[in-house]
């Protein structure tokens, strides 16, 4: 029996099959035994068939994924497939099964060498991978553009040296959490790949302006995901049952909810669900706006449509395929799924019933649009419900206070002697910048001195000089002023215009050379101006423009809730969490740490997967515990969407008891993979790139640092007055603020607060 029954997936969009599947198939065959895929053991073990390839059927899948390619580029990218499948495979007999962490990696370093983003390849290929990696590349970039090379050999990269960490797990008997399972999955998924190889198919290359922006990234991340979750559901039986994989998502579910199997696959389909729809809600809403802003030509602009068709078309064959294909559990949904070689005749239904091939009037050999287009309407009434509630939030509703959990971390940090003084400095600097001003009348003395910033400053700094420590105040102070200003401003008038050109102003305040041309004209700018020259005098350019970053990202996060606010949309789990350390700032407060270490440790080390890893997990703590701190400030007085605790609650369908409980677990989750990568991986990383003595003490610091970050952010949660119910109803201007209260469809529920204070 299989261990679950497969959940109803949503499938918007009906697959279509390539008139060329035939030739793909031959010719694949034909390549895989070139390469010495077939038949030829490798140390001693016949990694594939024949039969084992026509049973997968790989030209079946690109024929599904890539239907309106022409026969020479289905076959090239059948090819592909092929590869990639058989490298997976190949790694699992050779490394996997024997624990050969070393011999993994050896095996990982040469493969960089066939896939020269410039030049030829120099090297001679010893192995089926390597021998088909090199024939492969040589096919393939001579016809793409430079942006476009960069990004292939990037995410070709990832897929096959993040398999260490799937070994490493191995190795450790470790189940990674959800968070780090979804992002880790991506890139040794492959599903980044996949998107760059949809851009090949179709000849259709985006626009390198917009290749790197947060639609087209957002883009790319949910058509991963949902490949990869997908391929988990069918995957299970094999992976988890049979091979003893711990990389799979439904069995990451299972054991962190602690739910069982059919539970958790369910789960992983409503996030499948989700990401699907944030895919759809992104193309909608947010690609649109961005061509614009980047002035992308008609052409740039079709080829960006054919990419997100390309994109769709994939999700819709690969689930024809998965119903298929003998790798993966689908004897119930495909009884009578379709036997390898019978090429056009191959229906295009989700039940696995076959089309003939006269589908198509006058057309012989290419399918009708079968039972896969039946089953679409069902598809989208069966997930409709969730698509509604995650609009239908009722904002401004009484919660009350939220009883707090018991918190894991097992880090403390001391106090700088300088809290007091620095307690005193930040109302003159506030004031001065015009914060305090009674319009727009965001805070009052009474308030600042109630949130009390320099309580964090002095637990994440404890060392701090007095000069540094007023200068992480202000940051505080005037980046929570910032994400209360935008809201109240902006939020309210649904004015996203005023707040994209307030955005673009600030970035006036931030010369990377030479001084300020622009005169501030209130608060944000004045306090970004002040700010920027006290923190930035003593820094290099390139360390500049790396802080720049760290503030755009964080301020341009801000226009995203304001676009989620104006739609009433409760976010997607995945696309908030990922938001969620940006609209937090947490890269601005961390990149003050890392350019203190800019002569010590090279900046290519702060990219590697174990300090990035490091720092979204403390990132992640940091932003969930606060907003589990936060609830009632922001669902009862603010008519928030954006908080994890909530996100919970429409994504499981549970209450806030339950939510917080998840969200409490997976600050527990994090927490315990932060002290996993300081015990096991920052060793491993300072051996394997052969790091000095000053890189390592650097690195050591620097995660001391965080833990004191993590440990100070607690300590002010536990100690502000800023969550507190009697400071939320503290509203001394409220009658006369002109920006104080919301407005439009909804919005009367807030009178409630003022009721309820008298």
């Amino acid at each position: 029996m299989q261990p679950f029954t497969l959940p109803e997936f949503y499938v918007p969009y009906p697959a279509r099959l390539s008139p060329h599947l035939e030739q793909a198939r031959e010719h694949s065959r034909e390549w895989a035994r070139a390469m010495e895929m077939i038949d030829t053991p490798q140390h001693g073990i016949a990694i594939w068939t024949e039969r084992d390839l026509d049973a997968h059927d790989y030209a079946l899948l690109c024929a599904y994924t890539h239907p309106d390619a022409t026969a020479d580029r289905l076959n090239l990218i059948t090819d592909w497939y092929v590869w990639v499948f058989y490298f997976d495979d190949h790694f699992l007999e050779l490394y996997k099964r024997s624990h050969d962490l070393a011999g993994a990696r050896a095996y990982l370093d040469r493969l960089p060498a066939f896939m020269p983003v410039d030049g030829e390849i120099t090297e001679e290929p010893s192995n089926p991978v390597e021998r088909g990696l090199a024939d492969l590349w040589t096919r393939t970039v001579p016809a793409r553009s430079a942006d476009w090379r960069a990004r292939f050999a990037v995410s070709t990269r990832n897929l096959l040296d993040e398999s260490l960490w799937e070994l490493e797990n191995i190795n450790a008997a470790r189940l990674s959490n959800p968070i780090e399972y979804i992002e880790m999955r991506r890139k040794v998924g492959g599903a980044p790949w996949s998107a760059n190889l949809v851009e090949h198919a179709a000849d259709a290359e985006v626009p390198a302006r917009v290749a790197a922006t947060r639609p087209l990234q957002v883009l790319r991340d949910t058509f991963a995901d949902a490949v990869h979750l997908r391929n988990d559901l069918f995957s299970y039986e094999r992976e988890v049952t049979e091979e003893g994989e711990l990389s799979n998502g439904v069995l990451v579910v299972e054991r962190f909810l602690d739910i069982d199997t059919q539970a958790a696959a369910d789960t992983v389909n409503d996030l499948l669900t989700s990401r699907l729809h944030q895919f759809e809600h992104t193309a909608a809403t947010e690609l649109p706006a961005v061509l614009d802003e980047h002035a992308i030509d008609p052409a740039g602009r079709l080829a960006a449509l054919a990419y997100i068709k390309g994109l769709q078309d994939w999700q819709s064959g690969g689930h024809e395929w998965h119903l298929r294909s003998s790798r993966y559990m689908n004897r119930e949904a495909t009884p009578d799924a379709v036997p390898p070689g019978l090429g056009p005749l191959a229906g295009l239904g989700g039940t696995g019933s076959l089309v003939p091939a006269a589908g198509l009037p006058g057309i012989p050999g290419i399918p009708s649009l079968g039972t896969s287009a039946i089953q679409v309407l069902p598809s989208l009434l069966a997930t409709a419900p969730r698509r509604i509630r995650s609009f239908a939030n009722v904002p401004f509703r009484l919660v009350g206070p939220t009883p707090l959990p018991e918190f894991y971390l097992p880090y403390t940090t001391g106090l700088s002697p300088h809290l007091d003084s620095s307690r005193r400095a930040i109302i003159p600097w506030a004031r001065s910048m015009g914060m305090l001003d009674r319009v727009p009348g965001i805070w009052d003395e009474h308030k600042l001195w109630s949130y009390d910033f320099a309580l964090c400053s002095a637990g994440i700094h404890p060392d701090a000089t007095a000069d540094e420590l007023d200068l992480t105040t202000a940051w505080l102070t005037w980046g929570t002023y910032g994400d209360d200003y935008y809201p109240v401003i902006f939020g309210a008038s649904r004015n996203l215009a005023a707040a994209k050109l307030c955005n673009e102003r600030l970035r006036l305040f931030m010369p990377v050379d030479g001084p300020l041309t622009e005169p501030p004209v209130n608060a944000l700018e004045r306090g970004l101006a002040d700010l920027w020259e006290r923190t930035g005098a003593g820094m290099e350019p390139a360390a500049r423009a790396t802080f720049r970053r760290t503030i755009e990202v964080m301020i341009d996060s801000w226009l995203w809730e304001l676009a989620n606010q104006a739609h009433n949309r409760i976010p997607d789990p995945v696309d908030y969490l990922e938001m969620r350390r940006a609209t937090f700032g947490s890269d601005l407060t961390m990149s003050l740490c890392r350019l203190a270490r800019w002569h010590s440790v090279p900046a290519e080390v702060f990219g590697t997967r174990p300090l990035r890893a490091l720092e979204n997990a403390a990132a992640d703590y940091a932003c969930l515990l606060n907003d589990i701190f936060s609830y009632q400030k922001e669902i009862q007085f603010e008519g928030e969407i954006h908080n994890c605790v909530l996100v919970v609650e429409n994504f499981l369908d549970c209450d806030r008891g339950r939510a917080v409980e998840v969200v409490n677990a997976l600050m527990t989750a994090r927490m315990r993979q932060f002290e996993h990568v300081v015990d096991r991986e920052l060793p491993d990383l300072f051996d394997r790139l052969d790091l000095d003595g000053e890189a390592r003490a650097a690195i050591v610091s620097y995660a001391r640092e965080l833990q004191n970050w993590l440990a100070g952010i607690l300590r002010w949660h536990q100690g502000t007055h800023r969550y507190e119910e009697a400071e939320l109803r503290y509203h001394p201007a409220a009658d006369r603020r002109p920006f104080g209260s919301p407005t439009g469809l909804g919005t009367s529920a807030a009178d409630v607060r003022r009721l309820a204070s008298r």
